[in-house]
């Protein structure tokens, strides 16, 4: 296929390289090449006025569903997700059916993923079947090619257990991913305040994350290794970690963009594409969010992609399954903090390309000559409405369902290769 490309007349936003200017990128056998290399004779030309040239954005929080529960998601249904939302990489969560625990699973999940659409970063499990009683393998499932360790669904109750893990991640030059929920505080079905007194459903307070945050914080600062919050949903949160990096402790944290985009106010139809977890909190909460994006409070922006069927989700709001998808509004959700002023363009690179890549240790993020031609082509100005027969994903579990979406990706290229193009 062809791997040899100029792009012309875009606006190259490269944070790594502090490069914020319009001019062509060339890219030669798949591999950005430098700005006054010679043109070869057969390089294919995509005019790109108008539009953003970034780096390959990654999704380091992603449930593919793959192995275990295929007829939500599959590696390859989910690749070609992100790769429609302008991803080029997903790190996948290891709670499937079996967990991946262990190297046969991670394994078999890499050997799917070489036929996937995007590159696919496999997460191991903290804990051996996600039990939170003993650690799993990081040695072997390192060698087998995961990226970091999380229990990501489940909190790790064991403090201990939680203090090894660290140490031992550590070693192997993994990063924890931590689900930060304190259990006995989370057996409601969505944020606890007014609304949930309004509509006679039963609440998680946020205490219930901020506890546990506060936690991670803590072990963290004991030991010295380096921990990353998922999924960030409060302000007392956003507060722990703040102060935790003015005093040095290696904690980075990621939020959603249904966290910075909806309030619970959303749940008032109790439509069961509002229920996640952590859930939807107050206005308050998401305006510290948006705050903490701008400030560096926040790292990262990860969709937390959490597929569902008609069978999980059409059902009353209690009893329905938690999570939603998020790989194909991402990208618009993020751009439109852009456009109220919250956080500029190289912030949004930074948030979505740069520092994912940067936590998970992996080769992504940048521009840079050699680097791997993995590039995002974005038009921030193009509107689309959101509907489920443009869909890529298996499910259409999200509140964003008929909305009119501003800013999309409009070809995304791994390694030279376009995998997802709205080109004529």
């Amino acid at each position: 296929m062809q791997t040899t490309w100029r792009i012309k007349n875009g606006r190259i936003i490269d944070p790594l390289n502090q490069t914020d200017q319009i001019r062509d990128l060339l890219i030669i056998d798949g591999r950005v090449a430098l700005p006054d290399q010679p043109v070869p004779p057969d390089v294919a030309e995509i005019d790109a006025a108008g539009w953003w040239v970034v780096p390959g954005l990654t999704d380091m929080h992603v449930h593919l569903r793959e192995p275990g529960e295929e007829y939500k998601e599959d590696i390859l249904s989910g690749a070609r997700s992100a790769a429609a939302g302008g991803f080029t990489g997903v790190a996948c969560m290891p709670n499937t059916n079996p967990v991946n625990d262990c190297k046969a699973v991670t394994a078999l999940i890499l050997a799917r993923a070489a036929q996937a659409a995007v590159r696919v970063y496999p997460v191991g499990a903290i804990s051996k079947g996600l039990a939170g009683q003993q650690l799993a393998e990081y040695g072997e499932m390192r060698a087998a090619g995961v990226v970091a360790v999380s229990d990501d669904g489940r909190p790790v109750r064991d403090s201990q257990l939680m203090r090894r893990a660290l140490e031992y991640a550590g070693d192997f030059g993994l990063t924890v991913i931590a689900h930060s929920e304190e259990p006995s505080l989370s057996s409601g079905v969505m944020n606890e305040g007014a609304m949930s007194t309004r509509l006679g459903l039963k609440g998680i307070p946020t205490a219930a994350e901020s506890i546990m945050v506060y936690r991670e914080i803590a072990l963290a600062e004991f030991t010295g290794a380096k921990v990353h919050i998922a999924h960030v949903s409060t302000a007392m949160s956003l507060e722990l970690i703040r102060a935790a990096k003015a005093r040095g402790v290696r904690v980075t944290a990621e939020t959603a963009p249904h966290y910075f985009t909806l309030t619970d106010e959303a749940v008032a139809g109790y439509d069961t594409n509002t229920k996640m977890n952590p859930p939807l909190r107050s206005a308050a909460d998401r305006e510290a969010i948006r705050l903490a994006l701008a400030d560096g409070t926040l790292d990262a922006i990860a969709t937390d992609h959490a597929p569902h069927s008609i069978l999980e989700k059409e059902l009353e709001f209690d009893a329905a399954a938690n999570g939603i998808i998020g790989l194909e509004t991402a990208l618009p959700l993020a751009l439109a903090l852009v456009r109220d002023q919250v956080i500029d363009a190289r912030r949004l690179v930074e948030l979505l390309a740069v520092n994912p890549a940067a936590i998970l240790g992996i080769s992504a993020g940048t521009l840079s000559p050699g680097a791997a031609a993995d590039v995002t082509l974005i038009d921030p100005e193009r509107e689309f409405l959101y509907s489920e027969d443009q869909m890529f994903s298996k499910s259409c579990n999200t509140p964003f369902l008929g909305w009119r979406l501003q800013g999309r990706a409009v070809l995304t290229m791994v390694g030279g290769e376009i995998r997802h193009t709205l080109l004529a």
